[in-house]
């Protein structure tokens, strides 16, 4: 069990900052590879941040092989952050497995900058995209269809630089979803992407729900996207979605 919180000042977060790639070497001889080049690690369960700035400053370079840099990896199930920032390029956030939710906060980065496993929502948060070519905001990997992970977006803004998708598909059975989003015109017509691999067309969950901004137009979307019902809408835009009424407190 974890049960720490970090707390910080909100006219002047503190802020965490590393500069690990994949590629550098740890104390074994051996690559980190990207679990182990986060900054920030979480481990452990009920973990709280408010009010804080986690950083990856190494540099991406575009084409360039093992530069994953995580900011903050979160392994542990029911955390939560409120105000907080995550700065990086490639890989910023690491939303690796578990439960967690992410209020007002403001999340930087070019090249698959939130990935994981985890089963989270993401409310009134700010979605800065640094990519200088084609990339991507999300890589969800649900692998099997039974698994209910999956990252749900509600009232956030997508901006910045560059031409994004709006995920593509680590897992066979990737999900995620966005409601309420103003979507800027970096946003692909496409929207998403099968990362290669048409076999994933049918068994992906990309759903978007009353959505707005230039981004959001539907025109131009992959035939495998889903425009949400409020029926269908409704299971992922609560705190229920991360079943946050037995764990969630006011910050």
């Amino acid at each position: 069990m974890c049960f720490i919180t970090f707390s910080g000042n909100a006219s002047d977060p503190p802020s965490i900052t590393g500069n690990d790639t994949a590629s550098v070497t740890g104390r074994d001889g051996t690559p980190l590879r990207t679990y182990q080049s986060a900054t920030v690690a979480i481990d452990g369960d009920s973990f709280v941040a408010i009010n804080m700035k986690f950083e990856n400053t190494a540099p991406h370079v575009v084409g360039s092989r093992g530069e994953q840099a995580v900011a903050l990896r979160i392994s542990g199930t029911k955390a939560a952050f409120y105000n907080c920032s995550f700065y990086g390029s490639q890989d910023t956030l690491y939303d690796h497995k578990g439960l967690h939710y992410f209020n007002n906060c403001f999340i930087q980065g070019s090249v698959d900058f939130i990935f994981g496993y985890g089963r989270s929502l993401y409310e009134n948060c700010y979605l800065n995209s640094v990519a200088k070519k084609v990339a991507s905001l999300t890589a969800q990997k649900r692998t099997n269809s039974s698994i209910s992970s999956g990252f749900s977006f509600k009232n956030c803004t997508i901006t910045g630089s560059g031409s994004i998708y709006l995920g593509r598909a680590w897992g066979d059975y990737s999900r995620v979803i966005f409601s309420y989003t103003f979507m800027d015109k970096i946003v692909l017509p496409q929207g998403w992407s099968d990362w290669g691999k048409t076999s994933r067309d049918s068994r992906v969950y990309y759903g978007e729900y009353k959505c707005s901004g230039p981004g959001a137009n539907s025109t131009g979307r992959v035939a495998w996207a889903r425009s949400l019902t409020d029926e269908e809408a409704l299971l992922f835009i609560g705190t229920y979605y991360v079943d946050g009424d037995a764990w969630l407190l006011s910050p």
